[in-house]
């Protein structure tokens, strides 16, 4: 069992137990966190790194991303909304093979890694056949990082044929994400378009003991999900823009989150990004997500600036808003993400017995030095460029600020399966 040692890093553990490490050392042996502390003993035999002049934290955790478009990537900067549900998932999502399903999922993944996201909700709204499906779990499967795929229909299905979840998951479940202690787990998109759908769905996620993802705004009820029996206990509520007081209370008392994605809903006119009023609620985990990487970069840096600066926004119109903090942003990056998708016993902060899924940032370059407050300096400064070292449950992705994987092949898959699409969906502009 391979055993390695940072030495003299600056550690944000994100654990409110551990809290900040100044000179730290963090011990990983195999795929845990085996300790975390200040002049620690040296196991023998370990690899020691000095982390002199770096920042260490957990992996960024996106609690909400349509993977399979990452090969659709920057083709839709100036989409609306509604143009994103015309063009992207009814134009380009039923001309997509299971082949280009897998080239896109693999390419958001090892995109995704590459910045620092060690954790992904694949909200994948693609499910045209079970060839579709068992290439878009494949391509995660192979990529290595801890993941939950969340199967849901596709945009022209509920239109022919509604709501309600097919057969197929079952199959899936029992025969390719049966492992819940597995990198990549299942859950469901259940989102009904009757009550009847919706307490379909929520009874199917019942039975194969799943959690709930589902797109969410103040044109729904949480209150009336739980009055018809469709609440699922910890279900994702992605967006939530203009919820209420009352509404995210509910959401909050059922066990459930807000996944906030501040730039896409900024840009295609979502509505405000609900940060300042969702981290005002207590208990109720709030965290970040990229959403479609059509529009926007699928970094965290870029999501973390985004709600920072809707947060501080918001404080500004309503001088009675609570003060949104660069450390409120990073916990919604890390440990609340983990908490939101139920893996906060495995990924989200720095505490022995976790997983290894930890992200080591370079402190040492004149565009962020000096680092007067960490916090500030990974949710402000940063960027992709200061990465040194990404793993997953003790495994390497990047290192030495270079991707271990090599992604030739799949960038070429990328540009054939590109051009095709453009040149079949001429009205993508």
């Amino acid at each position: 069992m391979t055993t390695r040692v940072f030495r003299n890093a600056r550690l944000l553990t994100m654990d409110p137990a551990l809290g900040d490490v100044e000179h730290g050392d963090l011990i990983v042996e195999g795929d845990r966190i085996l300790e975390v502390g200040t002049g620690l003993q040296v196991p023998a035999g370990a690899e020691i790194i000095d982390a002199t002049d770096r920042i260490i934290l957990p992996g960024f955790v996106d609690t909400h991303r349509h993977m399979w478009q990452g090969v659709l990537r920057g083709i839709a900067p100036g989409h609306t909304f509604e143009r994103y549900m015309e063009n992207i998932l009814g134009d380009f999502g039923p001309a997509m093979t299971p082949q280009d399903l897998y080239t896109g999922n693999l390419l958001s993944a090892r995109a995704a890694l590459a910045s620092g996201i060690t954790t992904i909700q694949d909200i994948s709204n693609i499910q045209d056949s079970p060839a579709h499906t068992d290439a878009l779990v494949a391509a995660l499967q192979e990529s290595g990082m801890r993941a939950v795929f969340a199967y849901g229909k596709s945009f022209p299905d509920i239109l022919a044929h509604g709501t309600v979840l097919p057969d197929d998951t079952r199959r899936v479940r029992a025969e390719l994400l049966a492992d819940t202690s597995a990198l990549v787990t299942m859950a469901l998109v259940a989102e009904g378009g009757s009550d009847a759908d919706e307490r379909a769905n929520a009874a199917l996620a019942r039975e194969l003991e799943v959690p709930v993802a589902r797109h969410f705004s103040s044109r729904l009820s949480a209150a009336h999900l739980r009055d018809i029996d469709a609440l699922r206990p910890g279900t994702t509520f992605i967006h939530g823009n203009g919820l209420g007081a009352e509404e995210l209370a509910v959401i909050a008392d059922s066990g459930g989150s807000i996944s906030i994605s501040p730039a896409i809903e900024m840009i295609m006119g979502h509505g405000y990004p609900m940060v300042a009023p969702a981290l005002a609620r207590p208990n109720l985990p709030v965290s970040l997500s990229v959403d479609v990487e059509v529009t926007v970069a699928g970094d965290m840096f870029t999501q973390m600036r985004a709600a920072y600066q809707a947060g501080r926004h918001a404080q500004h119109a309503d001088d009675s808003r609570t003060g949104v903090t660069v450390r409120d942003i990073l916990r919604m990056a890390t440990l609340d993400g983990a908490r939101g998708l139920a893996l906060a016993d495995r990924t989200g902060s720095l505490t022995p017995g976790k997983q290894a899924d930890i992200l080591v940032l370079r402190a040492d370059r004149p565009d962020v030095t000096p680092v007067h407050d960490p916090y500030s300096t990974v949710v402000l400064q940063m960027d992709r460029s200061h990465i040194d070292t990404v793993m997953v449950a003790g495994h390497d992705h990047v290192r030495a600020g270079r991707a271990i994987a090599d992604s030739s092949g799949l960038l070429r898959d990328a540009a054939r399966t590109a051009r095709r699409l453009g040149e079949a969906n001429t009205s993508a502009a």
